[in-house]
């Protein structure tokens, strides 16, 4: 073959390197490791936190924050409880008005619904082994009793 020409590819060659093209398949992603799970408490321990029976090592209360303050303030909150050895602090978010009526609501209890889903999101996950609403006395609905990891412990 002389300098500067291609080399021609036959129809068979073609139709070969065709199938193969359709055949492969590329290698799998190596998946990332587990994220420790957030679950919740077990219902011997929520009594025990609602009378009183268990202590509750820390609180916050979120109320009136903006969602990017709050965020920002409970993934703070539950650093320094966990290294000052905390286990179980108590979490306000507030219950929020009823919606109104209609699509969309007024979007009251934003912070409600949105600390569950922070909790189980990355940078909670290595913090925080579980939560569960809290009992009537601590607030109910509109607050959570969080379990810390230990330290050393992600």
């Amino acid at each position: 073959m002389k300098r500067g020409r291609r080399a021609l590819i036959t129809e068979e060659d073609r139709r070969l390197w065709e199938q193969v093209r359709r055949s492969a398949t590329p290698p799998a992603k190596p998946k990332p490791p587990p994220a420790p799970p957030v679950g919740g408490f077990d219902r011997k321990t929520v009594t025990r936190l609602s009378r009183g029976t268990v202590a509750i090592d820390a609180r916050i209360d979120l109320h009136g924050m903006t969602q990017e303050a709050a965020h920002h303030r409970l993934l703070r909150f539950l650093e320094a409880s966990r290294a000052d050895g905390g286990r179980i602090v108590l979490v306000i978010t507030g219950k929020g008005a009823p919606a109104e009526p209609g699509p969309g609501g007024s979007g009251r209890g934003v912070l409600r619904r949105a600390v569950p889903e922070w909790l189980r999101s990355a940078p909670f996950r290595l913090l925080v082994s579980g939560y569960e609403n809290a009992g009537r006395r601590h607030g109910g609905e509109g607050a959570l009793y969080v379990r810390l990891r230990r330290k050393g412990a992600n």
